[in-house]
């Protein structure tokens, strides 16, 4: 059954996956990483514009934690590339386990697509950004992950 995901316990990660696109997603990852909830950060889709100096300004965190544990992705630009960009930087790290941080109402669309995505097993343990989205986005992103869902069954 497809549902909007939740926020995410806890629980400790090898590695923090932030997909860029909607309030209080970096800010979110950026506050596991404070507290020790894994090694390393990925946000996905980063701006090719934006430096890690001015994130860590923005988001009054040291420069520091940048400098040794957030990686910016300048290569994502829609959730399938997300996941590609993602699972890549997981295989290069050899993660085995990843918090995904994305909005609620874009959790089941983007796990199934770095689901899809990766070549080894990696845990993905999804951490939703609760939002408040119109019905009419909902419906629109409904309709994303039932095109890609059929397009995936049928090997696109």
């Amino acid at each position: 059954m497809l549902s909007l995901g939740k926020p995410a316990g806890g629980q400790k990660t090898d590695a923090i996956v932030v997909l860029t696109g909607g309030a209080g997603r970096v800010a979110r990852g950026l506050e596991l990483m404070e507290a020790g909830a894994a090694k390393r950060m990925l946000i996905s889709g980063a701006d090719t514009t934006v430096r890690p100096n001015e994130l860590a300004h923005e988001y009054r965190v040291p420069r520091r934690l940048f400098a040794c544990c957030i990686d910016l992705g300048y290569e994502a630009v829609d959730t399938r590339s997300n996941a590609e960009e993602t699972a890549t930087w997981l295989a290069e790290h050899g993660y085995t386990s990843v918090r995904l941080v994305t909005t609620e109402w874009h959790m089941p669309r983007a796990h199934m697509e770095l689901a899809h995505a990766m070549t080894t097993d990696v845990t993905v343990i999804g951490d939703a950004i609760p939002s408040n989205p119109a019905f009419g986005m909902l419906v629109r992103e409904y309709n994303k992950y039932l095109v890609r869902r059929v397009a995936l069954w049928l090997g696109y």
